[in-house]
């Protein structure tokens, strides 16, 4: 045998030996992550509600194998490669950015207490597995055993549109529409409606402002779908607000007000913008309480309401948030069709709703809303400010600007898509200014996709505009400035 074929064998065995060598490294250290991982998953308490409850149960095991608390929690014990020095860097990454899009912590409790999550988790969780986007590849080459099966994707689905069965499906709806992402707006929502009655010439009274030119009215136009239509909205003087009116139509089903949230409900919000220089511009609300209290037909109303001597800040909102639970849009085209009216959308518009489900719009655009129920970040996929014509802004700061906290940098209440047609320009700086332009936007900065073909543009724009509604039985293009107040016994 010559030196050369020696060699040759030589060689051969050491790869081989090499190869060998990586594979029991390899085989055992998944054997140990294997173990780590069914160890340090969340558990259920043995008095939790979910042991009962077979589909909730399936779909808790099925986030139990893939361990998605790794990167949506902060607080799990993190396999040991998290922690070496090179690798940290690349996991940190990873940590920062799944966080970024979804925390899974709240969802794990809902498990742990036998509750649903909310609408808006449920949707998130939805559009991930359909998309077939987690766990992530580099994440299955150590963790092989968190691969979701078709099985196990079936059993979270299955949860999810359980889920949503049971305690989300607004009464009405088609039994084969109760578990989907969107439901119908209620006819109806609990209104004392002798206080939505004073509420609603509050609405309207210019006196609430500083120069008795301005009323809630003057932004949140409901002959115009509850905003004004303008870049940024319009106050007292002339003066130019920083961020673009968002719709007060269905704004009762929001989980806040404003962009940011920092208003946690109708009456909080209605107080702003009354006192705000840049808005209505009144001086303070003792002010504005003795004007209101001044006018014999209110002082009789709040006395008979609210008490003697109670006209002020907070009853006076607590009248115009009773004002606005009334401002909800049913029946809608796309309502009718999810209470069993197969006619009521074109084809093209249910393609376009199934392509905004697709696309993953519906994992934030979810809900009898289509919207309004979380917060999210501008710009999740991709860099909207930086690409964006306009600079910065201190609106642009999102969240953050209330919260004071970094994980709430450039984050905004997801808006309600109800009457989108009617409520243009788009977004927080109103830099969209058609629907056309929003929906490319959106796929470019908030979804995987970097480009809608044309045709799904505009299958996604003629469903959005199946969903405007109507205000007591005007359908909303119609509706005036000033409609009266109906209560339902007199509609």
């Amino acid at each position: 045998m010559s030196i050369a074929t020696t060699r040759r064998g030589l060689v051969r065995k050491s790869i081989v030996g090499l190869v060998v060598a990586g594979a029991l490294v390899y085989g055992g250290t998944i054997a140990y992550l294997t173990r780590f991982d069914h160890q340090g998953a969340p558990r259920l308490p043995t008095s939790s509600a979910t042991w009962h409850d077979p589909k909730a149960l399936a779909a808790f095991n099925a986030f139990r194998e893939t361990r998605c608390d790794y990167c949506h929690t902060r607080t799990s014990d993190l396999p040991f490669y998290f922690k070496l020095p090179f690798a940290n860097q690349i996991m940190k990454r990873d940590l920062v950015a799944g966080q970024r899009h979804f925390r899974i912590d709240p969802v794990i409790a809902a498990f742990q207490a036998g509750k649903p999550p909310s609408v808006e988790q449920l949707s998130r969780i939805e559009e991930v597995i359909q998309q077939n986007r987690m766990p992530p590849a580099a994440y299955l080459l150590m963790h092989p055993h968190a691969y979701m099966t078709e099985k196990s994707r079936s059993d979270v689905l299955a949860w999810i549109a359980d889920q949503r069965r049971r305690y989300y499906a607004t009464p009405g709806v088609a039994p084969q529409f109760a578990g989907e992402v969107i439901q119908p707006i209620p006819e109806s929502v609990p209104v004392d409606w002798t206080k939505a009655e004073l509420g609603r010439q509050l609405f309207f009274d210019r006196r609430l402002s500083g120069d008795g030119k301005m009323n809630c009215a003057s932004c949140h136009g409901l002959d115009k779908g509850g905003v004004d239509n303008l870049v940024t909205a319009t106050g007292i003087n002339g003066q130019k607000g920083p961020i673009n009116v968002p719709t007060v139509y269905n704004a009762v089903f929001s989980i806040a007000q404003f962009w940011n949230g920092r208003a946690a409900d109708l009456a909080a919000q209605a107080a702003g913008p009354v006192t705000n220089p840049v808005e209505m511009g009144a001086h303070d609300w003792e002010g504005v309480a003795a004007i209101i209290a001044a006018v014999p037909e209110y002082h009789t109303a709040f006395a008979s309401l609210y008490g003697a001597d109670a006209v002020n800040q907070k009853t006076v909102t607590n009248a115009i948030a009773e004002y606005e639970k009334t401002l909800i849009t049913p029946d809608s085209p796309f309502d009718l069709y999810l209470k069993g009216d197969n006619n009521a959308i074109t084809a093209q518009e249910k393609r376009g709703y199934e392509r905004f489900k697709a696309i993953g719009c519906s994992g934030c655009h979810s809900g009898v809303a289509v919207g309004g129920d979380a917060y999210e970040v501008m710009g999740l996929e991709g860099p909207y400010f930086a690409e964006r014509k306009a600079g910065l802004t201190a609106v642009d700061s999102g969240r953050e600007g209330f919260t004071h906290a970094i994980e709430d940098h450039q984050k905004f209440k997801v808006p309600n898509l109800r009457n989108i047609a009617l409520t243009a320009p788009y977004f927080h700086d109103g830099s969209a200014a058609t629907l056309d332009e929003a929906v490319r936007l959106m796929a470019r900065y908030q979804t995987p996709y970097a480009e809608l073909p044309k045709r799904d543009v505009d299958d996604i724009v003629a469903f959005l505009k199946t969903l405007t509604g109507k205000y007591q039985g005007v359908p909303l293009q119609q509706v005036v400035a000033a409609p009266p107040l109906k209560a339902p016994e007199a509609q």
